[in-house]
């Protein structure tokens, strides 16, 4: 894949599948800003699905409105 292609798929990709590629690119190409770009969406995925698991159970406190 060309830079724009990346660029333009990674938004639908899951967290899995960003993994392949950024492996992918580091046996293959090696490019820097690729791999930079790759690195970024999937710690931000990685980061959301953490997020989730951690939040998942959480009870948050009610807000209570003042009028």
């Amino acid at each position: 894949m060309n830079w724009r292609e990346i660029n333009k798929a990674l938004p639908d990709l899951d967290e899995d599948t960003v993994w392949r590629l950024l492996e992918d690119e580091r046996k293959g190409e090696q490019r820097v800003t690729v791999l930079i770009r790759l690195h970024q969406r999937y710690t931000m995925l990685r980061a959301a699905r953490e997020r989730m698991e951690i939040l998942g159970n959480a009870e948050f406190p009610k807000v209570v409105a003042l009028v």
